[in-house]
């Protein structure tokens, strides 16, 4: 009786298995049909909302014209075109020079000091002279006693006594000993180291108690009251620029910008650089431009009045040459219009227009990306 009764319960339980997983997949099946039922929905609406969507933007583009491209066009007016070139360029000083002792001697006393202004003529050292001192005196000696030694046999000549040979040899002696204590005097001037121009002491090379001579350099001296600026240019240019041609010289250090005019250029071309150079002078009275500053010179390689002038973005190639876009009428329309052009010298992100552009065409400036030859256009 119990193992029939274990079987019905094995049967009952197989059973309630089957009935559950059954309602679980019919759950699942119920939820799926929701979902796709769901879906279909959205896509009808999407689809219809498309339609829409389509509807609008073809009355939109009917009522404002779609296929005309909003472009700004400029008339061409002729104006003044040049052509610059840059070069970097040095400052440089005529009276920028070492100076030295004229003699060799100890030096005794320095009078100066590095940055002190002097004048022409004015005392920047001494070296010793003791020795030369001692030979003056001795000689002025002599030469007192040469003197009284002439004056006597000058009046005893006068009376017709003594030898003409004594005279003369007391008159000798007597100039040989004047010349001497002047070449004393000359070197006793030499030991004192002199300013030879006005200027500003730059550096102090010796130091006192130092031995000088003419070999060895004692001081820089420097004046910069007037200065100039040198500058290598290609040979290229040698035919643009020449002297007088006025010059925009750029100081980068100073952030300061001047005008000047070019003094002078060189006769000769450098052979490995293939450049000459020119030079352009400046009044320094300030001292603001100092040796060897560098600065930036803009010179004008061309320059020409009533020219076509386009901005070089514009400028388009294919396969016939360079053109722009310009509008035009045509059958009652504006359209784009690509005209070719012959083009020269470009400079600043210009373009100078030599054939094919006149006064007065309307240039396409804004919305010439858009457009190709025969685009209809609202301006």
């Amino acid at each position: 009786m119990k193992p029939k009764r274990n079987q019905i319960m094995k049967k009952f339980a197989l059973i309630l298995s089957v009935i559950v997983l059954s309602a679980c997949a019919a759950t699942t099946d119920d939820d799926r049909r929701e979902k796709e039922e769901e879906l279909k929905t959205y896509k009808n609406e999407l689809s219809e909302l498309k339609k829409k969507i389509a509807k609008l933007e073809k009355e939109l583009s009917e009522s404002s014209g779609e296929g005309i491209i909003s472009v700004v066009a400029t008339p061409i007016s002729p104006s003044l075109f040049e052509h610059f070139v840059d070069v970097t360029g040095q400052v440089q000083a005529d009276k920028n020079i070492i100076v030295s002792p004229e003699s060799s001697g100890k030096i005794v006393s320095i009078d100066v000091k590095e940055g002190q202004r002097v004048t022409k003529g004015q005392v920047l050292a001494r070296l010793n002279t003791e020795m030369i001192e001692r030979s003056l005196d001795e000689i002025e000696i002599n030469l007192q006693l040469a003197k009284t030694t002439f004056e006597r046999q000058a009046n005893l000549w006068e009376q017709n006594i003594g030898s003409e040979m004594e005279y003369l040899q007391a008159k000798s002696s007597m100039e040989s000993l004047k010349q001497n204590k002047e070449a004393l005097q000359a070197q006793l001037d030499m030991a004192v180291v002199r300013a030879p121009i006005n200027g500003i002491v730059d550096d102090i090379i010796q130091r006192q108690g130092e031995m000088a001579n003419p070999a060895a350099p004692f001081a820089r001296l420097v004046n910069i009251d007037q200065v100039y600026i040198t500058a290598d240019v290609s040979e290229i240019y040698l035919q643009k620029i020449t002297s007088g041609d006025e010059v925009t010289i750029d100081f980068p250090v100073l952030d300061k910008t001047i005008s000047a005019n070019i003094y002078r250029t060189s006769s000769v071309i450098d052979a490995d650089a293939r450049t000459f150079r020119l030079r352009i002078n400046l009044s320094n009275p300030n001292a603001d431009y100092k040796p060897n500053m560098l600065s930036v010179l803009k010179l004008r390689t061309f320059s020409a009045d009533n020219s076509i002038v386009v901005p070089s973005i514009l400028v388009k190639k294919d396969f016939s040459g360079e053109f722009v876009f310009i509008a035009t009428e045509k059958d009652g329309k504006t359209i784009a219009q690509k005209q070719y052009i012959k083009t020269g010298i470009k400079d600043n992100n210009n373009t100078l227009v030599t054939e094919g552009l006149n006064a007065g065409d309307l240039l396409i400036t804004k919305g010439y990306a858009q457009v190709v030859d025969g685009s209809v256009i609202s301006i």
